[in-house]
């Protein structure tokens, strides 16, 4: 286990600043990750990539000359925010476009794609291609669901030799595309792996035994199987990924065997001969391959196997020189440092002045706020048991860090003179929420208070109708960017039944305190319904057996957090009173608060 820190909160940006510190020939901090510190020529295409902290020597440790020009590096296995993602592309901007590159995980997709369309919007043209090469994630017609795993670096090193000889954008693009269609791997756990802090593993694997089709943020993998010999091992991940290579694939192939944190490298070797044996007797001549480490989660003992299946152009790029802290390959020229000012700084908004009405409000928004991160607080740890089932089990880490950004950042803009508009205190704590937590949770989360911020803007009076165009709002921001709908078993599965039965309960005459009532209520009912469906989206997808008879932990979370808000309102005109048994969000719901201490 991860044994080495002082807070667990801060492990990722500690671990970040001592790597700069040990590589400063080749990275610079920057505001959200770290960026080349040698000269890039003017007009070279910026290749980014990035995802959670916890996989070195992915992602930071592949920038450098002949690979990526800088990396978004999130917390612990969780996605840069958008911010951060924005500010690091800003920051490797040469003047030839951008292209994002980084693993098929959905709170990537939404915190990356967010800063494209910023990039963008700047007049930055920038590019995405996502890595998919975990073929247990997905079948072979599904690609495009498959998430990415170690497969990343073959994607990465090509795109990044190409954008090093000077090809434009729509060229490095291309490649990367051919690049990840043609790689495919699969890996195995021995073991799971452990948080920083955490007391325990994400998963465990029965003794023995070997988890078939892990992923890369302590997911357990698709199926247990009897541990096998190394030989019989070689044979399963061949077999297995020749089975599924691309139509077009020809007979030389890129090997990669990769440890996943705790495998040593003389295991690893004598896997890679067995390897060798069967590819070569398969027909196939192996071309530069890899064995080590090069996208690992934190101590989880496990390894994969990666093949891309080259032809002469990619097999050109794949051979180019690299040179970064933890891939090198070929000779480069020394570079020139070079002095980086950081992105621009935007231009600070007037300072707003909020009306009579608007004010408390605004600190009524930041109280709620306080009692979201209470009831968050309370079930950290129950929520993250829930989440480990069939995924990463930070789910409570991560609504824990979301919601101490939040409350701070709206208490701060509560706390001007004369106080704020819940605009301006909702915008304030969405933007950190989203820059804290990372991850799909925290896009979804930062994305919805916003919106019920704008919706309630800075008004001279407010009504019941207000309440109710927020509640919408909020929904509809979720809905729009996560792109999940009622079944998927996602919050959506308990925030659109909130949002009707408070809809509802209101345009029938209840005050917004008994509608908030009973929108709770029917979001406690919803959420523990989703024990009963397979998920369709997120992470757990791939485990969908596991998950059945557990109920979603954003559902749950949601509907803890609506219980709640609902319960420190103006007397509700309903009784929400529900029982249940653990993990159901009624009976979270209404547990006993914890101590005082705990809610700090």
């Amino acid at each position: 286990m991860t044994q080495i820190f002082d807070n667990p909160a801060d492990f990722a940006d500690e671990a970040l600043d001592g790597f700069v510190a040990a590589n400063r020939g080749y990275v610079a901090r920057v505001d959200g990750g770290v960026v080349r510190s040698t000269e890039v020529p003017a007009g070279q295409v910026a290749l980014v990539v990035g995802g959670g902290s916890g996989h070195y020597p992915a992602f930071a440790g592949l920038v450098g000359p002949g690979l990526a020009t800088a990396s978004a590096c999130g917390n612990m296995f969780a996605s840069p925010a958008a911010g951060q993602v924005y500010r690091v592309a800003k920051a490797a901007n040469a003047g030839g476009g951008v292209l994002l590159s980084y693993g098929n995980y959905a709170g990537d997709v939404l915190h990356f794609g967010q800063a494209q369309l910023r990039l963008n919007a700047d007049g930055i043209e920038t590019r995405t291609v996502l890595v998919t090469d975990d073929i247990a994630s997905a079948p072979l017609d599904q690609i495009e669901k498959r998430r990415g795993i170690a497969g990343d670096l073959t994607v990465f090193k090509i795109a990044g030799a190409a954008a090093e000889v000077g090809l434009s954008l729509d060229d490095v693009e291309r490649l990367a595309i051919r690049t990840n269609y043609r790689t495919r791997s699969l890996g195995v756990a021995f073991d799971g792996c452990t948080l920083p802090g955490a007391e325990a593993p994400l998963f465990s694997v029965p003794a023995g035994h070997m988890s078939l089709g892990l992923g890369i943020h302590g997911e357990p993998g698709i199926s247990d199987h009897p541990m096998p010999t190394a030989s019989e091992l070689a044979e399963l991940l061949v077999s297995r990924l020749l089975a599924d290579k691309p139509d077009d694939a020809g007979t030389r192939v890129v090997a990669i065997v990769n440890g996943l944190g705790t495998v040593k490298y003389d295991e690893l070797f004598l896997l890679f001969g067995k390897i060798e044996k069967l590819l070569t007797k398969a027909g196939l001549t192996v071309v530069e391959p890899e064995c080590g480490e090069l996208v690992t989660s934190l101590d989880m003992s496990g390894l994969s196997l990666t093949l891309l299946w080259l032809d002469e152009e990619l097999e050109q790029y794949w051979a180019a020189p690299a040179d970064t802290p933890a891939f090198r390959k070929g000779n480069l020229a020394p570079r020139s440092r070079r002095e980086l000012a950081g992105p621009e700084a935007e231009e600070a908004a007037d300072v707003e002045r909020p009306t009579a009405a608007a004010a408390p409000l605004g600190r009524l928004a930041a109280d709620l706020l306080g009692q979201t991160r209470d009831v968050i607080v309370e079930h950290e740890e129950e929520l993250g048991r829930l989440d480990a089932i069939a995924g990463d089990g930070d789910h409570g880490i991560g609504m824990r860090r979301g919601v101490d950004a939040a409350v701070a950042a709206a208490e701060q803009a509560a706390a001007n003179d004369g106080g704020a508009s819940p605009a301006r205190v909702l915008t304030a704590a969405g933007e950190a929420w989203s820059e804290r937590a990372g991850g799909t949770s925290g896009a979804l989360w930062g994305s919805a208070i916003i919106a019920a911020g704008q919706a309630l803007g800075n008004q001279d009076s407010y009504s019941g109708e207000d309440a109710a165009a927020a509640v919408t709002a909020f929904v509809d921001a979720i809905t729009a960017l996560g792109k999940a709908d009622l079944g998927d078993k996602t919050m959506v599965d308990a925030l659109v039944p909130f949002r009707d039965a408070f809809l509802t309960a209101f345009d029938g005459g209840a005050t917004v305190a008994g509608s908030l009532a009973a929108a709770a209520a029917a979001a406690t009912t919803a959420a523990d319904r989703t024990a009963e469906l397979r998920p369709l989206k997120g992470r757990a997808r791939p485990l969908a057996e596991k998950s059945l008879g557990h109920p979603d932990p954003g559902a749950v979370s949601f509907a803890l957090i609506a219980t709640r808000i609902s319960a420190h309102t103006d007397t509700p005109d309903t009784n929400t009173s529900d029982t249940g048994t653990l993990p159901t969000a009624s009976r979270l719901a209404n547990s006993e608060p914890a101590e005082q201490g705990a809610q700090a």
